[in-house]
C-alpha cells in the first residue's frame, strides 16, 4: 500500500510538472542589434550613460535600481534633472563607475546587491558594452537615446527595449503615447499661423557637454519646431542641420529677433560669465531689439546630462504662450510643467528646479544688473 501511494505521488507531481506553465522568456534585439534572452523576473539594474537613468525614472522603475554613476552623487547648487529632483534617495546608492558610461566592472562585482542586467546608452562614450558583458557576465542592454524631433523613433525604441526587459511595456506604451499626444497638441494649436503674424525668436545659451555663453545655440531646437516658431538660426533648404552650434554675434545683431530665450544652464559659468552678463554687458548684443524691449526670457536647460525630455515639453509649452498667447490662452507654463512631471518623474519639481536658478525660468529675465 505504501508502495501504491508513493508511485501515485510520483505520478501526481509528473502529472502536476507537465500542466505548469512554462517560465515566460523575454526575448529583446538592442540598439546595437545583440539579441538578449531573460527569463527571470529583473528586480535588479544599473544605469550607465547620460540620461539612461531618467529612462528607467520615465517607466517608474527607479526602485530596482542598485547602484548610480558618480553624477547622482554630487551636490551642486545647479540641477536641472527632473528624474534625479523627485529621487535624492538616488544620492546615496552604492557607486559601479563614473558618469558618461565610464563604468568600472570592479565596482559593479563588488555591489552588494547584483544587478541582473545592465542597461547603457551612447555605447560609444565609456566603457565598451561588449567587454563590460564580458567583464562582468551580465547582459548589457544597449539602448539608443535618440531625441523628441528627427530621431524620435530611437527615444521611443528604447523607453520599448527597457519596457521590454523590466515587463513595463504597459508604461512604456502610457510615456510615449503621452509624449505624442503634447507635442500633437502643441503642433496643432499653432499651424496655420501667417508669417506676418509670427514672431522671430533665438534661443542661446544651451549647455552641450557642459555650460556655454549665449551664442551656443541648437538650429533644430524642438520647443521651436512644436510651435512652428521662426527661429532665425534653423538651417534654410539645403544648409547642413547641425545639432549645437555657436550663432555668431554679428549675425544674430543681423537677424535682429524680436524675442530672444535664455537657456538657464549657461548660469553654471557663475558671476562675470554666461549668457546672462554677456546679454547685460556685452555691446552688440545691447543693440537688439529684444534686450532693448524686455522680450528675453528664461528656459529650463535643454541639455543636462543630455536632453530633458519632458523639460523640452515644458519649455515649449511656455515659448508657445509667449509667442502666440492668443493661442495658449488658460495655459500657466509653471503648472503645466508639473503636470509634465508628475506623470513622467511622479513628482511636482519645477518650484525647486526654478529657484536654483534663481526664479528665471518661464519669466522676462531681468538685465538691468548682474543681480543673479
Amino acid at each position: 500500500m505504501r508502495l501504491f501511494m508513493r508511485q501515485l505521488s510520483g505520478f501526481i507531481c509528473f502529472l502536476l510538472l507537465l500542466v505548469a506553465p512554462a517560465q515566460a522568456t523575454t526575448q529583446v534585439i538592442d540598439a546595437s542589434g545583440r539579441e538578449h534572452k531573460f527569463s527571470t523576473e529583473i528586480t535588479r539594474f544599473i544605469c550607465s550613460g547620460s540620461g539612461c537613468l531618467r529612462l528607467a525614472t520615465y517607466l517608474q522603475a527607479q526602485d530596482r535600481v542598485v547602484a548610480v554613476d558618480d553624477i547622482e552623487t554630487r551636490r551642486a547648487r545647479f540641477d536641472s534633472r527632473p528624474y534625479a529632483l523627485a529621487n535624492p534617495s538616488f544620492k546615496t546608492r552604492p557607486l559601479f563607475g563614473g558618469f558618461r558610461g565610464r563604468d568600472n566592472p570592479e565596482k559593479i562585482l563588488g555591489l552588494s546587491s547584483q544587478p541582473q542586467v545592465i542597461f547603457k546608452t551612447y555605447p560609444d562614450s565609456g566603457t565598451n558594452p561588449v567587454m563590460l558583458e564580458a567583464k562582468t557576465g551580465i547582459p548589457v542592454v544597449v539602448l539608443q537615446y535618440g531625441d523628441l524631433y528627427r530621431n524620435r523613433g530611437d527615444f521611443f525604441r528604447a523607453l520599448t527595449i527597457m519596457g521590454a526587459v523590466l515587463e513595463r511595456q504597459e508604461r512604456a506604451k502610457e510615456v510615449i503615447a503621452f509624449f505624442e499626444k503634447e507635442i500633437a497638441d502643441l503642433e496643432a494649436r499653432t499651424q496655420g499661423i501667417a508669417p506676418a503674424g509670427r514672431r522671430s525668436c533665438f534661443v542661446g545659451g544651451i549647455a552641450f557637454r557642459g555650460p556655454h555663453g549665449f551664442a551656443s545655440t541648437e538650429p533644430m531646437y524642438p520647443p521651436f519646431q512644436f510651435v512652428h516658431a521662426m527661429n532665425i538660426a534653423c538651417p534654410r533648404p539645403g544648409e547642413a542641420q547641425l545639432r549645437q552650434t555657436l550663432f555668431s554675434k554679428e549675425q544674430l545683431l543681423t537677424r535682429d529677433p524680436d524675442v530672444l530665450f535664455l537657456d538657464l544652464s549657461t548660469l553654471q559659468m557663475g558671476k562675470g560669465q554666461g549668457g546672462l552678463h554677456e546679454l547685460m554687458n556685452d555691446p552688440i548684443y545691447q543693440e537688439l531689439t529684444a534686450v532693448k524691449t524686455g522680450q528675453v526670457f528664461g528656459v529650463l536647460p535643454y541639455n543636462w546630462y543630455t536632453q530633458n525630455m519632458g523639460s523640452i515639453l515644458a519649455d515649449a509649452w511656455f515659448i508657445g504662450k509667449t509667442l502666440y498667447p492668443d493661442r495658449f490662452k488658460g495655459i500657466d507654463p509653471g503648472k503645466k510643467a508639473d503636470e509634465i512631471y508628475s506623470f513622467l518623474v511622479s513628482a511636482p519639481v519645477f518650484g525647486p528646479m526654478n529657484q536654483a536658478f534663481g526664479n528665471l525660468a518661464f519669466k522676462a529675465v531681468p538685465l538691468a544688473g548682474e543681480g543673479h
